[in-house]
């Protein structure tokens, strides 16, 4: 008598990701010379001020007015890094390239043949019914609105981007996209805007679906305003003594930049699908919807709509996850990441 095993997890599992941006670079000039190549980089400059004391009190020794009137006299002495738009230029310019990457679904590394198989077999299904369309169409709304400026977006005049494919070097279809037009909460488009995006999104489905190449070269520019502060990405400091500057910024060759794990997060910012959705809008995908700036996850494995409850009932259970949660499962895929279940093995 011929007996199957039960199919197990693999212990090594990992993919690779999918959307693979660059890391970007600052350059300030004009609104209206958008079109010239005369945009000077943005350098980061040290700054030094004179702060005063406004943390928590945590004691009532703290709280005694002599003592805190002490406290206010003592210089709170800091050296950040900042970046600031030219006096004579109001404009950011943000520029970095995207490259979308075929075999999605297809793991880097998988130890158990038969997951492995079993796994491509759920892959080729889930194109087969949904394809990428859905997950293009969200990247694609996420370049074109301009949510990886994070903060520089906020309370822009004005916000275009222009993203050219590139073939052997050289522009062969562009799109311009007036970014304020779009919503950074939903993934609806109207109107001309709504057409440019079909076919970004069309050209990004055949990228992760591995039918054609694509590299795409992004260009967003920020109207903030005269001399205002830009903000590229700030440098973790793990060793602390290493560096007296309370804040230090990314420097790409001298010219300020924005880490592609940053604009990456922006980029898979398309998460409509967890229960938090009404009031969160889309989250990053990650495995547990985690929210950093919120302290919370809004996929507990407790709700079993964590990437893991998800994957393990689609693969070994043979329980489909509902459509929705289908997207997100893929949408972890193309993310990438490592997903073995050490124990089991």
């Amino acid at each position: 008598m011929v007996t199957t095993a039960a199919l197990k997890t693999a212990s090594v599992l990992a993919f690779e990701r999918k959307l693979d941006p660059s890391d970007a670079l600052f350059f300030s000039g004009r609104w209206d010379a958008r079109a010239t190549d005369a945009w000077p980089p943005i350098a980061v400059r040290e700054k030094s001020v004179r702060g005063t004391i406004s943390n928590r009190l945590k004691s009532a020794k703290d709280q005694d007015p002599a003592k805190l009137d002490a406290d206010v006299q003592k210089p709170n002495l800091q050296t950040v890094d900042v970046a600031t738009l030219p006096a004579e230029a109001d404009t950011l310019k943000v520029s970095f390239t995207l490259r979308v990457l075929g075999g999605t679904g297809t793991p880097s590394a998988c130890n158990n043949a038969d997951y492995r198989t079993k796994l491509l077999n759920t892959v080729d299904a889930y194109v087969s019914a949904q394809g990428f369309g859905e997950l293009a169409r969200r990247y694609a709304h996420n370049v074109a609105n301009g949510r990886f400026l994070w903060r520089n977006r906020v309370g822009a005049e004005q916000v275009e981007v222009q993203i050219a494919q590139l073939v052997q070097g050289q522009p062969a279809k562009t799109w311009t996209f007036d970014s304020l037009q779009l919503s950074t909460r939903h993934f609806d488009a109207t109107g001309a805007a709504a057409a440019s995006l079909a076919e970004l999104a069309d050209l990004i489905a055949n990228g992760l679906s591995g039918k054609s190449h694509v590299l795409l070269l992004v260009t967003a520019f920020a109207r903030l305003g005269a001399g205002q502060e830009v903000f590229p990405s700030q440098e973790l400091i793990l060793d602390k003594d290493s560096s007296k500057k309370s804040k230090t910024l990314y420097i790409v060759a001298g010219v300020a930049g924005m880490h592609s794990q940053k604009l990456g997060n922006a980029l898979r910012t398309i998460d409509t699908w967890h229960p938090e959705a009404d009031v969160l809008g889309p989250i990053a995908v990650e495995p547990y919807g985690s929210v950093t700036t919120l302290g919370k996850a809004c996929r507990r494995p407790g709700d079993k709509l964590d990437f893991y409850s998800l994957l393990d009932g689609w693969m070994l259970k043979d329980k489909a996850p509902t459509t929705e949660q289908q997207h997100f499962v893929m949408a972890t895929l193309v993310r990438g990441g490592v997903f073995g279940d050490a124990g089991k093995d």
